[in-house]
């Protein structure tokens, strides 16, 4: 299998040069791709080569070329050598960086434009737009879901790891009144006895515990039947909130969700949110939650998008190659607008922009995705 998929690469990148060799710089659309086509993210660079190639199918221009570049894993002398290609061959817009944390390298070559699948803003950038499901956009979709919902206690849960003070950045613009953040252990041992504590835990099982002897020396029926409902309890008494966000994904959300669930939180009372899961499955089969919200991505445009992707290439495709896939038809339609590409502002368009992953705009040099929110309910990803 991994022969075949080499195979299919190598032909891939022969068309993209073939191409560019042949091509005249007034009449065509370079746009390149930084992307670690090599190192331990390979599956993700390949995987977004992929998907440029099934963007320029369906745009069906000759003028529009691909010319990739591998940037490596880490490697900021790789970066700055793929930018230099490919600032050499005539390209002026690049899909990428990949990560954020690869901008710095980006900023230096403000001739050239990156359009990055990152979902982290570059901030006042002249020169990178970052089109990754921004925590902006998510949280704008949450708020405006809680407050539908008539919560009115929200606890904002997130992990003290290497992200913390991106998102505590982001949470101080939160629209939402009655809050409380609260940061937890990315160790499961430690965040059970953190989530007991915040859901008062010990004292609502105390409670029960006094409830029942007060009925347990009673012989009269109604006595009786309390007890018998009691039996059926874990713990005595509500929690102080009515909604949890949890801005957490994978194995961690499983854990944060598991440890909610043990603390005896009420489903009924309490709506569990999340952040954007990329219709993972394994939440039909891990998670105890049976209502779990988050925001995404158009589901229907996502599923059509993986179904043409393994009919291409025999595989899956990574989740976030749909933002590759959008960023080629976004910068054609820019080209086709404008008749060039030179800047920055020639991306900043006052009328929304309908992409696979749904509709977004421009503003303020950041870019705002309009989220739909789904739950995951008998198996299915269901749109609210």
């Amino acid at each position: 299998m991994k022969s075949k998929i080499f195979l299919l690469l190598f032909y891939i990148l022969f068309i993209f040069n073939s191409n560019l060799l042949s091509a005249e710089d007034n009449k065509t659309l370079k746009v390149g791709l930084l992307a670690p086509l090599s190192g331990p993210y390979s599956e993700i660079g390949n995987s977004l080569l992929y998907s440029l190639q099934l963007a320029l199918e369906e745009i069906n221009d000759k003028n529009v070329i691909i010319v990739p570049r591998d940037s490596g894993f880490k490697n900021e002398k790789r970066i700055n050598s793929a930018i230099s290609e490919l600032r050499s061959s005539g390209v002026k817009v690049i899909i990428g960086p990949l990560a954020h944390d690869e901008f710095q390298q980006a900023n230096k070559f403000n001739d050239l434009i990156f359009i990055s699948p990152s979902n982290i803003s570059p901030g006042f950038s002249k020169n990178i737009i970052s089109i990754g499901i921004s925590l902006e956009s998510q949280l704008t979709a949450l708020t405006e879901f809680i407050k539908k919902q008539k919560k009115t206690k929200t606890i904002i849960m997130y992990p003290e790891n290497e992200y913390l003070e991106i998102i505590e950045k982001k949470l101080e613009n939160l629209d939402l009144r009655n809050t409380k953040k609260f940061k937890y252990s990315p160790n499961p041992e430690i965040l059970t006895g953190e989530i007991e504590t915040l859901t008062n835990y010990s004292q609502r099982k105390r409670n029960l515990e006094i409830r029942k002897k007060m009925f347990e020396d009673k012989e009269d029926d109604q006595s009786k039947k309390e007890l018998e409902r009691l039996d059926q309890l874990y713990t005595l008494g509500g929690v102080n909130f009515d909604s949890v966000i949890i801005l957490d994904f994978g194995n961690n959300l499983k854990s944060v969700l598991t440890s909610l669930v043990y603390t005896d939180v009420n489903q009924k009372d309490v709506l569990f949110t999340t952040i954007n899961q990329w219709f993972d499955e394994s939440i039909f089969y891990e998670n105890t939650i049976k209502n779990l919200y988050y925001p995404s991505v158009n589901y229907d445009e996502f599923r059509k998008y993986n179904i043409k992707y393994f009919e291409k290439f025999k595989i899956y495709p990574n989740e976030i190659t749909i933002l590759a896939y959008d960023a080629l038809g976004l910068i054609y339609f820019a080209w086709k607008k404008n008749g060039q590409i030179s800047s920055i502002n020639n991306f900043m368009f006052k009328s929304k922009i309908k992409g696979k992953i749904g509709m977004f705009s421009f503003k303020d040099g950041k870019v705002t995705q309009e989220l739909d929110i789904y739950k995951t309910e008998n198996k299915k990803f269901i749109k609210y």
